[in-house]
């Protein structure tokens, strides 16, 4: 199995039956394609789209029909579209359930940096501030390292996204929480030891004494 379909795997663990979900550019896309049979969850896109279902399959796109970065996706039925405004009404008012964000770096407190590179290009932080700042409950997928750094760091040096820390994070290699504030170590991939996670980590994580591995179907 490769790296981002365990992220998205272990992640659709955690919806709930009825939960209105936003969910990210890239990794995130990939949760919508494993909701566990039986779940009824109501994804949102920002740019005004509740009822958003899997990726679509070849020559089933519409251009019209699209996520926040412009991606094609699919409606399920009852789908119901709006304006921006609604859409970020929703979003800042706390009515999404759980947002599902991509990350470039978390700390050890549990701050996620996420929109920014310094000296790249970038279109804008889009949603994600308010998505951090207003869904009840934020997750971040992302894998666990880049070009051989870390991206679970002990502080970012990329433009944070909120001062709000995440509830969540979960990588190739582990699922973490910033629990009384220092982020902890809460299960391991499926063959990966508590001994691989630390060394791929720059963060000091805190570790309990039984760590679980992650479930994944």
């Amino acid at each position: 199995m490769d790296a981002q379909t365990l992220i998205a795997r272990r992640i659709a663990h955690e919806l709930a039956d009825g939960m209105l979900v936003n969910l990210g550019i890239g990794i995130p896309t990939l949760v919508a394609n494993h909701v566990p049979r039986g779940l009824h969850v109501f994804f949102q896109s920002e740019n005004g789209l509740i009822g958003t279902g899997r990726i679509p399959e070849g020559g089933m796109v519409q251009a019209r029909l699209t996520d926040a970065g412009g991606r094609p996706v699919t409606a399920i039925p009852g789908a119901c579209t709006f304006d921006s405004a609604v859409s970020f009404g929703l979003i800042r008012g706390g009515h999404v359930d759980m947002t599902v964000l991509g990350g470039l770096q978390v700390d050890e407190h549990g701050l996620l940096a996420n929109w920014m590179i310094p000296g790249k290009m970038v279109p804008g932080m889009g949603g994600a501030m308010d998505l951090a700042s207003g869904a009840k409950r934020v997750i971040v997928a992302m894998q666990h390292s880049a070009k051989g750094q870390s991206k679970i760091v002990r502080q970012c040096s990329l433009p944070l996204t909120s001062a709000r820390p995440v509830d969540l994070v979960v990588t190739e290699l582990a699922v973490m929480a910033p629990v009384d504030g220092r982020l902890t170590l809460l299960e391991t991939a499926p063959d990966v030891t508590v001994d691989q996670v630390l060394a791929a980590t720059e963060a000091q994580l805190v570790v309990p004494d039984r760590v679980p591995t992650m479930p994944i179907r």
